[in-house]
């Protein structure tokens, strides 16, 4: 309680009427008035009477004092026994705090952050944001369930908002190990068929044990063969990226018994395959307007090497001209395809026809160089249907259509067909969705009978007019037509020669993007795409394989002829697999050198410190014996000085919240009456002897 004025009259008139009520009373005392003290006590109570004094007596409730509860929910959190222990800590901890009813406990999860692409277990985060709203004189502790690989602990106490303990409830058991495996150094691109090198090291958290770990390999899918690894040291590995474009190494240890999880066990790295220097041989028969568009083609790019030849003067061609008089240069036919065959990664043939130039003997050659992986085109003119084709030769062993000896010459617009419509290599060409085509007509084609490949592009009446084809691990397309060229010279409004000549040269060249038959998965931050490609029926579902072993289906939607698609926002990160029927992926989704995956050992020493400085408990919920342990807690009133090593100690806030003010006036109504009554009568019976 606590008494207030609130005078009638100023302060400053009640001054002057005291400063003469004791002036007066002083000269009484001075010259021995009878009465000076009863008028004295008369005044005064007069003069509190004019200042109205105030009993204020204030109504107060007691706040709560408020402890978090910090929930670690991160992936290294997620293997079951954990999940488990978490869980029953949890209500463990809700229900002995709820016993308290001037305790308020505040449950915070602790997930990873779902825009993070490098998540990290930020549980003093956490803490701080739940607290924003509450004075630190509220804060009686905090308490931590977790594994304890918390990325954030402050250095000190000083750090904290608040003078509370900080206690430590670790799930795991002490001794775990676990074995991972890191890509430390890599290159990101790298030349096709050069060798590259990178070094990765396998780590067994927890364990000393020098053992070797058996590392197995993989690019693309294909085995590349086991590597013992020194556990702890720096491996070299080295390999050949074997295509262009994106080339996926896989490494895989084998999980040890007992081990924490094998999520990361698995490590990729992504190269992408550089083509230097592609080595194109391209074979014209005789001179035609055609050669240009192809020649022009592969002049301009820059990283092939074309070598070019013509067949000028085949050597049934007698006019009597001297040998020394010729300018030609001899069609070094040895050395192009016997000695270097093997240095060119496109062959191509237009309008070639055997005449003598050629040993039959070389076609041969030809046709195992494609079954060794080689790529051959052939851009087929009237001669392939005559009786010196190439299709008579031992190459023919390769090709997927024999000529009917038929030319058809007659206006026509090239279509695609069914299978061209979803085939990489033709679908999507521009104009081809039109009716007829928005592009220009060819006049000419060889009538064939394709037994083989697939035809994707046909001529009037449907006859073949491009058939590609694989031919043990090489790869073979038939133009059957030599009119391309108008679409280069613009006829009729042109077409798309550079589009369709250039996907055929790399679909030859095994160009991973036009794959027939393939299943992408690429990551943009959390957000996991997938991209089916295909020449048959729609492919079904995507099952989606996350890194704590959970799975889910995604529906594939077409999006184009062939081609399929989905896209999933993945609330893990780490290593995922995409299956679909024979077809599997490895994708990683987010940084691969995330502090989530460093360690998942369960650990005390990190969240050590800060509990020692704020007195604070940190014990494991299971010591050992398989029984949980969840220590109790005890409410304390005032500043905690020493720590409990086993209790929780939480401190009780004093802080209160005002609910109201009652005052009662001491010199109002009766009471007041009565108090200046007393004081007169008493003056006036001094008075009256």
């Amino acid at each position: 309680m606590t008494i207030s004025f609130v005078p009638f009259i100023p302060w400053s008139i009640i001054a002057a009427l005291a400063a003469l009520a004791i002036g007066l009373s002083a000269l009484g005392f001075f010259r021995r008035i009878r009465g000076t003290a009863v008028r004295l006590a008369a005044s005064a109570a007069v003069l509190a009477a004019l200042a109205n004094p105030l009993l204020l007596q204030e109504d107060r409730e007691a706040l709560t004092t408020v402890v978090p509860v910090i929930v670690d929910r991160s992936q290294s959190q997620q293997i079951p026994e954990r999940i488990a222990a978490t869980d029953r800590a949890v209500e463990d901890v809700r229900e002995r705090l709820s016993r308290f009813s001037n305790v308020e406990p505040r449950i915070v999860e602790v997930a990873d952050p779902a825009t993070s692409d490098s998540p990290s277990t930020k549980l003093f985060e956490a803490l701080s944001t739940a607290i924003t709203d509450v004075p630190p004189a509220r804060v009686g502790g905090a308490i931590f369930i977790s594994d304890g690989q918390i990325h954030d602990v402050p250095a000190g106490q000083e750090a904290l908002t608040f003078n509370a303990p900080v206690h430590g409830l670790i799930t795991g058991k002490a001794g775990e190990f676990d074995r991972r495996i890191e890509i430390l150094r890599a290159p990101r691109f790298g030349i096709v068929d050069e060798e590259q090198e990178l070094t990765f090291r396998v780590f067994d958290d927890g364990s000393t044990s020098d053992l070797p770990a058996d590392v197995n390999v993989r690019i693309n899918g294909e085995d590349l063969g086991t590597i013992p690894a020194e556990v702890g040291r720096e491996t070299p590995f080295a390999f050949r990226v074997p295509r262009g474009g994106n080339n996926v190494l896989e490494f895989s240890v084998a999980g040890t018994p007992g081990e924490v999880t094998d999520i990361n066990n698995r490590a990729i790295h992504l190269i992408e395959g550089i083509r230097e220097n592609l080595r194109v041989l391209l074979v014209s028969g005789e001179p035609h307007a055609g050669e240009r568009a192809w020649r022009n083609l592969l002049k301009s790019d820059a990283s092939v090497d074309l070598v070019h030849f013509t067949i000028l003067r085949p050597p049934e061609k007698q006019d009597g001209t001297p040998i020394n008089e010729l300018s030609l240069i001899a069609f070094p036919t040895r050395e192009l395809f016997v000695e270097k065959i093997n240095d060119f990664d496109l062959i191509i043939f237009d309008r070639y026809q055997h005449r003598g130039v050629l040993p039959i003997l070389y076609y041969d050659y030809i046709a195992e160089y494609v079954r060794n992986g080689g790529a051959l085109l052939i851009a087929a003119g009237p001669e392939h249907a005559g009786e010196d084709s190439i299709a008579i030769t031992p190459l023919a062993s390769v090709l997927p259509a024999a000529p009917t000896g038929n030319v058809h010459e007659a206006g026509f617009y090239p279509r695609l067909s069914e299978q061209g419509e979803r085939h990489p290599v033709t679908r999507g060409l521009e104009g081809s969705t039109a009716e007829p085509p928005q592009w220009g007509r060819w006049f000419r084609s060889v009538d064939v009978e394709a037994d083989e490949g697939e035809t994707v592009m046909t001529a009037a009446d449907g006859r073949p007019l491009l058939v590609l084809d694989r031919a043990a691990e090489g790869r073979v397309a038939m133009l059957l037509s030599d009119q391309g060229w108008l679409w280069a010279r613009g006829f009729e409004g042109g077409g798309p020669h550079v589009s369709l000549y250039r996907r055929i040269a790399h679909w030859l060249m095994k160009e991973p993007e036009l794959e027939e038959e393939a299943l992408k998965a690429r990551a943009s931050g959390r957000t996991l795409e997938i991209t089916r490609q295909t020449i048959g029926n729609a492919p079904g579902e995507a099952t989606i394989t996350a890194p704590s072993g959970e799975t889910r289906t995604v529906p594939l939607s077409e999006i184009a002829p062939g081609l399929y698609r989905a896209e999933q926002r993945m609330t893990e990160t780490g290593l995922f697999t995409v299956s679909n029927g024979d077809f599997s992926t490895l994708v990683h989704v987010g940084a691969v050198d995330a502090p989530e995956f460093k360690a998942m050992i369960s650990t005390t020493e990190l969240l050590q410190p800060i509990a020692s400085a704020t007195r604070g408990l940190l014990t494991r919920l299971d010591n050992g014996d398989g029984a949980e342990r969840i220590p109790d807690i005890l409410p304390v009133r005032g500043e905690i000085r020493v720590s409990d090593d086993r209790r929780m100690l939480i401190r009780l806030t004093d802080e209160t919240v005002l609910k109201g003010v009652n005052t009662l006036p001491l010199f109002a109504g009766f009471a007041g009456l009565a108090a200046l009554l007393m004081a007169v009568s008493a003056m006036w019976w001094r008075e009256g002897r």
